[in-house]
């Protein structure tokens, strides 16, 4: 599932900040894999990727109005 989906399904405002996006990608995800130390770069670069569609989305109404 590419990671714009997955964020768009996390139902966080575009006006929350960074916190609230990770905070909720962490309940999302399974508690198998949340503690797991092998999966642990692999989380960092999702909530990395997430927060990087999150800025964008922030950028977005600012781009659109004239």
């Amino acid at each position: 599932m590419p990671i714009l989906a997955r964020y768009s399904r996390l139902k966080v405002l575009i006006s929350s900040g960074g916190g609230a996006v990770i905070r909720a990608a962490v309940m999302r995800i399974n508690l198998c894999a949340r503690f797991d130390p092998a999966r642990r770069g692999d989380r960092h670069d999702d909530g990395r990727a997430r927060l990087h569609h999150h800025h964008h989305g922030r950028d977005l109404p600012a781009r659109i109005r004239p």
